[in-house]
């Protein structure tokens, strides 16, 4: 059981009424909570489709939907995301589902910043106190007052402006995706590996993010159809209305790796997440390159970009085929390879 997990229960006491839990990730723990069962949130698609088997918990995919109603719940559990900016969005929910005087509680580990997250839960509830602190793990609690509600996602959305290879996109952002506001470096470097090139589709581009990589290559390449998948909801959401902005002809999915896809590409383009919160952790990837052949035509091209210390290559050579280095410096490098 996570730490996180663990402390909760250490601390069940506090919580009453019907329940909501915000970032949960083992469902093995619901049983032990007292109160009603409430809602369970969720940005992780793999964890939601799991979810679908609880009869008495309803799970929402996001921070957006019906379920989300305001004064619903009289106790919250909001577990520390990676950002500030995601726990400041989770926050914000937790107030506007939870009725005055509901109580809420923080979760998180030290390594992921509870000291921090501490401070920005006494910015909005100046009532918060520590609790708890056990398995490396600080519990924090707040009284919510009355005038919480009004939750908007969209109020949360903002555009910025990317420019690479002299093509120009706007791009959406939400608290916790990756590379909000900036084009990074490893993508700047996956984009420039197609100059001078025509791809042909159809493309997937896996663990697309914003939907920068899907839009820049439908716009150099007019009446490219690139479709994604992410399995984050910020990043579903922000690459649907990247698309839209942009005219961008594609399907964006919600999915566990390459769970969700049933089509067959000519070119599957990523850059792969190699972290799950704090740890660096490349099963995800290891799990689409294994996965990536069934979804490629015969003489398909996989093209990703990683950090270069990642080892990538020889799980190339052995689920695709020969991997050749386009680029490389001292950070990242562009991997390609034509399925056998």
């Amino acid at each position: 059981m996570l730490n996180t997990h663990d402390v909760l229960l250490r601390n069940r006491e506090y919580l009453t009424g019907r329940l909501a839990l915000i970032g949960l990730v083992e469902a093995s723990v619901l049983g032990q909570l007292p109160g009603e069962p409430g809602v369970l949130v969720t940005d992780h698609a793999g964890i939601h489709e799991q979810w679908q088997a609880l009869t008495d918990w309803p799970s929402v995919f996001g921070y957006d939907g019906p379920a989300l109603a305001a004064d619903s719940v009289d106790s919250v559990v909001v577990f520390m995301p990676k950002s500030r900016q995601e726990l400041e969005l989770r926050l914000a929910l937790a107030g506007h589902l939870t009725r005055a005087g509901g109580t809420l509680l923080l979760i998180g580990e030290k390594k992921e910043g509870i000291a921090g997250g501490a401070r920005v839960l006494q910015f909005t509830y100046p009532d918060a106190c520590k609790v708890d602190s056990a398995r490396h793990c600080q519990v924090w609690m707040a009284t919510v007052p009355a005038g919480m509600t009004g939750f908007n996602l969209s109020a949360w959305r903002n555009w910025h402006v990317i420019r690479a290879g002299g093509i120009e996109l706007d791009v959406a952002g939400l608290p916790g995706i990756f590379s909000d506001g900036r084009l990074d470096v490893g993508t700047k470097q996956l984009l420039a590996s197609f100059e001078g090139e025509t791809p042909a589709g159809p493309v997937l581009d896996f663990a697309c993010g914003a939907g920068v990589v899907g839009a820049w290559l439908a716009r150099k390449v007019p009446d490219l159809t690139v479709d994604a998948v992410d399995v984050q909801f910020q990043a579903v959401a922000c690459a649907r209305e990247t698309y839209a902005r942009n005219h961008v002809k594609g399907e964006i999915r919600p999915s566990d790796g390459l769970a969700a896809v049933t089509g067959h590409y000519r070119l599957l383009v990523s850059n792969p997440p190699f972290h799950t919160g704090v740890k660096t952790d490349t099963t995800m990837t290891e799990a689409f390159l294994r996965d990536a052949a069934r979804h490629l035509q015969s003489g398909g091209e996989l093209r990703i970009v990683a950090n270069s210390f990642l080892p990538y290559p020889e799980l190339i050579k052995r689920y695709i085929g020969p991997c050749e280095t386009l680029s490389e410096d001292r950070k990242f490098s562009v991997y390609r390879a034509f399925r056998r």
